[in-house]
């Protein structure tokens, strides 16, 4: 069996985080903590 290169590994590895990451914000963004979330512009309203 051949053995991938090192190369190949760490690009799966950064696209694993950046993969991980940007799901979390979304679900940070979306999801059910959302619900904490402040709107600082309705908080100065005029």
């Amino acid at each position: 069996m051949e053995t991938s290169s090192p190369a190949m590994l760490i690009a799966i590895t950064l696209l694993v985080i950046l993969f991980s990451l940007t799901g979390f914000g979304v679900y940070t963004a979306f999801g059910p903590p959302a619900k904490k979330l402040d709107d600082p512009w309705d908080d100065h309203d005029d």
